[in-house]
């Protein structure tokens, strides 16, 4: 997720989630539970990104994951966080400039050891078939033209996969996030937040514009105050990243819908399981 190398979603008294058509969730009798993402599924052990790490992930006890998705050369929607390979696969390949083909033989694994060595680049329609029940949350990521076109093939691949229900598409860019959601109305959004000068401007024009399901503030924006404030509001507070069981505690008793971490187990466990 995230810009920073650091970044979630909602369910019903045990989990509420974002509602679809970019409506509000109902307030629920009791207090919902709060879910647990795995950022690019449990990266602090799996290489990010991955099935590996996707699954890794639920079976730590989270409820869904966050991934990113970028369009590559030959038009795919492909799982991945930076613009190129080099982080994660050791080469120099750009995602946008490269076929499918290409990418996929880069091994995305190794670089977290033996284990992991093998795993691939996954399509967003593979990982929507593998996790049938489990929360997506996927960030869109891209750049003027390309990035709307992303825009509209994710929710094309979402549709496909009859997973409207248990998507939650977020973006830094309220440009991307338009287009998503003139492309899929009934899928729920979330509007991405991170620190900086003029944030506090641009949110409140940002939701009345874009109407999102979700709010997604970076933990460094996440006071209680405004936790309560958002979700006071109808908005699914869905908190990057989240790795401290201190903060995980406080921001679930502030009403937050959803924590995005890197280690799922241990923020599980510091909620109560």
């Amino acid at each position: 997720m995230a810009r920073r190398q650091a970044k979630a979603q909602p369910a019903e008294a045990a989990p509420a989630r974002p509602g679809g058509s970019g409506g509000r969730e109902p307030k629920a009798s009791a207090p919902p539970r709060t879910m647990v993402l795995g950022h690019r599924g449990a990266s602090a052990e799996a290489p990010e990104n991955t099935l590996a790490a996707f699954r890794l992930a639920l079976a730590q006890g989270a409820e869904g994951v966050e991934l990113d998705v970028r369009l590559c050369a030959t038009g795919e929607v492909v799982v991945v966080h930076d613009e190129d390979l080099g982080r994660v696969g050791g080469t120099p390949l750009r995602v946008a400039d490269s076929p499918l083909a290409d990418l996929r033989a880069v091994d995305v694994g190794a670089f977290k050891g033996e284990l992991y060595r093998g795993e691939r680049i996954p399509l967003l329609s593979e990982v929507l078939e593998a996790l049938p029940e489990a929360l997506v949350n996927v960030e869109l990521k891209g750049r003027g033209g390309r990035g709307l076109s992303l825009a509209r093939a994710a929710a094309e691949v979402i549709r496909r996969a009859g997973a409207d229900g248990r998507v939650v598409v977020s973006s830094f860019d309220w440009r991307l996030l338009a287009a998503f959601r003139l492309a899929a109305p009934q899928v729920a959004a979330g509007l991405l937040l991170e620190e900086s000068p003029a944030w506090r401007l641009y949110t409140p024009l940002a939701i009345r514009a874009l109407r999102p399901a979700a709010i997604h503030p970076e933990l460094a924006l996440a006071t209680d105050e405004r936790v309560r404030r958002w979700a006071a509001r109808g908005l699914a507070v869905i908190v990057w990243t989240v790795d401290e069981p201190s903060d995980a505690v406080r921001l679930a008793r502030a009403g937050a819908a959803g924590l995005i971490t890197n280690a799922p187990a241990r923020v599980r466990a510091a909620l109560g399981g």
